[in-house]
């Protein structure tokens, strides 16, 4: 248990004097304590100015905030309402109550853990002191943990959330996707090895700011027979309360001379890559019927395109695979969101200006597998892969959707 000291603006206002020019004796009396005191920190600061306690930011929760929440929480105020009182959010007041709190006692588990300002103050000074040690540094398992998910392929957001569904009895077993960024990239924090950049999603070895996206290109659409527009398409396909119901696109190699299919279902995000050695709408036609045949009817809903003639044969497959078809409106990505986003983190695998063609079926099979197996938050962080096994085989008393 960290114990409370001297709270910080005592020591602040000991500096403040020797500001003013006073001795250190005055100095401490100055700021209410002993000269002991003042010549300890005195000191420790070599004497020099620039090395004293800096004032602490306004966005951080000062003795007094602490202090007030200690009283309001003993009034049983809400974290809401302690929050409008102090001008801070209520999020502020609940993870301070979380952090600072003191520890439950064995002997009483059930009753609620108690709060104490100058402990709390104690605590938050203790966790800002630095330099520190990096968490992953000093920690084998966790930076194994963190070294395989990043080999995977997933995000250190992935890994940093999926942590907490993989060892939710171990606190030690945490850490946020910026430390794990911070490991990566910055300088003197390299507790990982830095060629695991080349993991990551840019696979860059430096950060860079988000640059504005170009606009797209507008091409003149071409009219496909029989088409139904999205505007027709079921109601429940929209919410994704049923599962079935698919997004495709093509993402497109150097040249404009190669290609892969993609399907992503709009529930669980499973993908599905189609191996295209052609861009015609026979090779579309079979391919698509080829992945989609072998599907429970359950999830043969339907599938949202955008207006490409590679689906010119869109009634054959219909007919093929009881698959409904919807075409987007022209330059309208966004009615395919899932898809896009899924597009995009196929590139990790399939870079732009490259040659899609040398991409064999058993390859394209190996990287679905490995996709489906990333966590996605939009999914409380189960993989695709899990949400579609619980679909189709629910847990036992689990009402299913139909």
């Amino acid at each position: 248990m960290v114990r409370p000291g001297l709270p910080r603006r005592v020591r602040l206002r000991f500096w403040d004097g020797i500001e003013q020019g006073m001795l250190v004796a005055q100095a401490a009396r100055f700021a209410g304590v002993s000269f002991m005191a003042g010549s300890t920190w005195f000191a420790q600061a070599g004497g020099v100015i620039s090395n004293a306690p800096q004032p602490v930011s306004d966005r951080y929760l000062s003795l007094q905030e602490r202090e007030e929440i200690a009283v309001l929480r003993a009034e049983k105020l809400s974290m809401r309402e302690i929050g409008r009182r102090l001008g801070r959010s209520a999020s502020t007041v609940s993870r301070e109550l979380e952090r600072n709190s003191l520890p439950l006692r064995k002997d009483r588990p059930k009753m609620p853990r108690k709060y104490r300002a100058t402990v709390a103050q104690a605590k938050a000074e203790q966790r800002a002191k630095r330099p520190k040690q990096v968490k992953l540094a000093g920690d084998d398992r966790l930076r194994e943990v963190v070294q395989d998910g990043l080999t995977r392929r997933r995000s250190p957001r992935q890994i940093s959330a999926r942590l907490r569904l993989d060892f939710p009895d171990e606190p030690e077993m945490r850490v946020s996707h910026e430390t794990i960024y911070q490991s990566l990239y910055v300088q003197g924090r390299g507790a990982l090895r830095r060629e695991l950049t080349a993991c990551l999603r840019t696979g860059r070895a430096l950060r860079r700011p988000r640059r504005q996206a170009q606009a797209r290109r507008a091409r003149a659409p071409q009219r496909i027979p029989d088409m139904v527009n999205i505007s027709e398409r079921p109601a429940e396909a929209e919410d994704r309360a049923v599962p079935g119901h698919w997004e495709g696109d093509m993402i497109i190699g150097k040249n404009q001379k190669s290609q892969i299919g993609t399907l992503v279902e709009r529930t669980t995000r499973f993908c599905l890559l189609l191996h295209l050695p052609g861009r015609d709408a026979a090779t579309v036609r079979d391919a698509m019927i080829e992945a989609t045949a072998s599907l429970p009817d359950k999830l043969r809903q339907s599938l949202t395109w955008d207006q490409g003639q590679e689906m010119a044969r869109h009634k054959e497959i219909t007919v093929a695979t009881d698959l409904d078809i919807y075409f987007c409106d022209p330059h309208s990505p966004w009615q395919r969101g899932t898809n896009e986003n899924t597009n995009g983190l196929l590139r990790q695998y399939f870079p732009k200006a490259t040659d899609l063609s040398v991409h064999s079926r058993e390859h394209l099979d190996f990287v679905a597998a490995e996709l489906n197996d990333r966590p996605r938050e939009t999914l409380r962080w189960k993989t695709p892969a899990e949400a579609l096994h619980e679909l189709l085989f629910p847990p036992a008393g689990v009402a299913t959707t139909t």
